[in-house]
């Protein structure tokens, strides 16, 4: 089938089935969260032992995820999702029936090493499948995965965690796993095109050393703080070898990750603006937690359930905005929903130690809506300008871009908050205020915390200057930027 013909008649039922192997790997990366506690006292381990069961999951995805475009040009779709999902359900079997916790994380590992190329197969797919007049609908629906997935993890482990075993995360996903591998046999056809290329090993090597420390390094910078060893050495190591790299791939005829991409504007801009917004978005979703839980002092369950409305309702929009943005382009849709992402990150940075539970999930459920009418126009406008021989890039890159920059947002968010939290505590002890040490603590962390949120609300406003440069790509630009590919 041609890729003409396929667009005419994208086949439904195939994505239906990437589409839940991808919602499974994705709901992974954050099930396990709330779980720790309980896996620690069962194994009885220490804290910064149990961390790698997320860390490590995120690194090994890390590492797969800047190597995708390779993968999916080398193999047909059919053997990455096979192997991709096969990975991961052995690795759920893993972790599900671990005697040890060395078997545990070797299970989560093996998960990873399935659920990293999932998503990068499914939007490439996507892209393949559907012309650049119904992308928008199409990218929505993988949008809904992207963001509703990883928001309703800590509630639903939470809730489970709280009535069973935290093996019952592993034991419920089990079973979908393998259905979705059955399904897969007699559903799954070959429709992206693949093409007879060698892997540059050193490129590989390089690349995985430099996004899995540049990944440690800024996840644990907001714990450890900037100035510990491990933090600065494995993010000035991460930084060089990335250097090397980009070097290595400009000069390849045929380069694992093709960062001339850059080249082509609306790509460029939308990864500009996609670095903001994941920045603002990821730091967001772990700062709320912290001020909920310690400032206002709500229970995890309640947490989760304040959160809640926001992913449901991203999870609505995302075909929405679709539709919308195969209508109207992704312009006004940007402009809006970062006006609305500027806004409700201020009002945010107003809270109070009396903040009411419905006053804070109403406005981080609007900021939820401005997020989702920002991220999949965005995006997709982006790749709507790249030639399909360069679509496989483009999506790992972007999920490389969101990685990357969440990590970094989130590390400098929590320093920032830190920092302003320690200097209002000396300003509070200064002048002499007569405060339980509880109460001090809620006070400079409340104080750190708003502050961190007008930071937010900075790097928005950023990324909303930038929306206005957004120019809709024509189908017959991105067909000529084909044509001109081949010559």
């Amino acid at each position: 089938m041609d890729v003409k013909q396929l667009q005419e008649h994208p086949p439904y039922g195939m994505i239906a089935i990437l589409f839940f192997g991808a919602f499974i790997a994705f709901l992974n990366n954050t099930l396990l969260n709330v779980a720790l506690p309980a896996i620690m006292d069962d194994f009885d381990v220490a804290p910064a032992i149990v961390q790698w069961l997320t860390n490590g999951y995120m690194l090994v995805s890390g590492i797969l995820i800047p190597a995708s475009a390779f993968f999916i040009q080398r193999f047909t779709n059919r053997q990455i999702f096979f192997w991709s999902m096969s990975a991961f359900t052995i690795g759920t079997a893993l972790a599900a029936f671990s005697p040890t916790f060395g078997f545990l994380i070797a299970g989560r590992m093996i998960q990873a090493s399935g659920a990293g190329l999932l998503m990068p197969l499914l939007m490439n797919v996507m892209l393949t499948a559907f012309p650049i007049e119904r992308r928008g609908t199409a990218m929505g629906f993988f949008g809904l995965i992207m963001f509703f997935a990883p928001a309703i993890g800590p509630t639903l482990s939470g809730y489970i965690v709280q009535h069973f075993s935290w093996r019952t995360l592993f034991e419920l996903i089990l079973p979908f796993s393998v259905l979705i591998l059955i399904l897969a046999i007699f559903k799954l056809k070959n429709i992206t095109p693949n093409v007879n290329i060698k892997i540059d090993v050193f490129s590989l090597i390089l690349s995985s050393i430099a996004f899995s420390s540049l990944l440690f390094g800024f996840s644990t910078a907001g714990e450890k703080g900037w100035s510990a060893p491990i933090v600065y050495s494995t993010i000035a190591i991460g930084t060089i070898v990335l250097i090397v790299f980009i070097i290595r791939q400009l000069r390849l005829k045929e380069p694992m990750l093709e960062f001339r991409i850059f080249k082509y504007p609306m790509f460029a801009l939308s990864a500009s603006i996609m670095v903001l917004v994941s920045a603002s978005m990821f730091s967001g979703m772990i700062i709320i937690p912290i001020y909920v839980q310690v400032v206002r002092e709500f229970t995890p369950i309640q947490a989760g359930l304040l959160m809640m409305p926001g992913a449901i309702v991203m999870a609505l929009m995302s075909p929405i905005t679709g539709r919308l943005f195969d209508r109207y382009g992704g312009r006004a849709l940007a402009i809006i929903g970062l006006s609305i992402t500027v806004i409700t990150t201020f009002l945010l940075s107003k809270l109070t130690l009396t903040s009411g539970f419905f006053h804070i999930m109403s406005i981080f459920t609007l900021r939820m809506l401005g997020m989702s009418l920002v991220m999949m126009p965005v995006m997709t406008n982006g790749l709507n300008q790249l030639p399909m021989k360069m679509n496989p890039h483009g999506t790992a890159m972007n999920n490389t871009i969101q990685q990357i920059s969440g990590a970094i947002g989130s590390a400098v968010i929590i320093t920032i908050m830190n920092a302003r939290m320690a200097k209002r505590t000396g300003e509070l002890m200064q002048a002499g205020q007569d405060l339980a040490t509880e109460e001090l603590s809620r006070l400079a962390m409340l104080n750190g915390i708003n502050f961190s949120f007008f930071v937010s609300t900075i790097i928005a406003a950023f990324g909303l200057g930038l929306a206005f440069f957004i120019k809709r790509v024509d189908p017959n630009e991105a067909k000529w930027n084909e044509e001109r590919l081949k010559t």
